[in-house]
């Protein structure tokens, strides 16, 4: 079956917030983490509306999506500093269909968006499980910055066009 990348719906909203906690609880972390990124994780119909969203899918199902915002000014939220920019949100793929080349797709995809629309750099909160996958597809480490979870760093990294 041919992977197919498109526009997410607003009425996705519900199938792209389960992906994202699924994912994310692939790195066995405390369930009290997920207290804490609730609001980030959860993926709403104005979020579709407002930012880019993408999805990835095999016939009807949904495997996958990334989302693209734009942050026009420098902001912080506790303690996490927010550079004005381009940012990739959110890039998840089920559990059951990572590891097989579809989050390299989509961050393809992302990056081609960025060319296309004369973006010159693409920012990314990384997981820190996620560094070598991003490293692999060429994104440089940029600096840590403290995160959602207090006492807990984060890496930023950066594709430049």
């Amino acid at each position: 079956m041919e992977l197919k990348i498109r526009i997410a719906l607003p009425s996705e909203a519900t199938i792209l917030t389960r992906i994202a906690f699924a994912a994310k609880h692939c790195w066995d972390y405390p369930e009290s983490y997920f207290e804490i990124w609730k609001k980030e994780l959860t993926i709403t119909k104005e979020y579709i509306s407002q930012n880019i969203v993408v999805v990835a899918h095999l016939g009807r199902q949904i495997v996958g999506f990334y989302s693209i915002v734009t942050v026009l000014n420098d902001f912080t939220v506790g303690n996490v500093f927010v550079k004005k920019g381009f940012w990739l949100e959110h890039l998840f793929i089920k559990p059951e269909f990572q590891r097989v080349g579809i989050g390299k797709k989509l961050t393809e995809h992302a990056l081609q968006y960025c060319t296309d629309n004369w973006i010159d750099e693409l920012l990314i909160f990384v997981d820190p499980n996620a560094a070598k996958f991003y490293e692999k597809l060429g994104a440089t480490f940029v600096e840590n910055s403290p995160s959602s979870i207090e006492g807990r760093k984060i890496p930023v990294y950066s594709f430049k066009f």
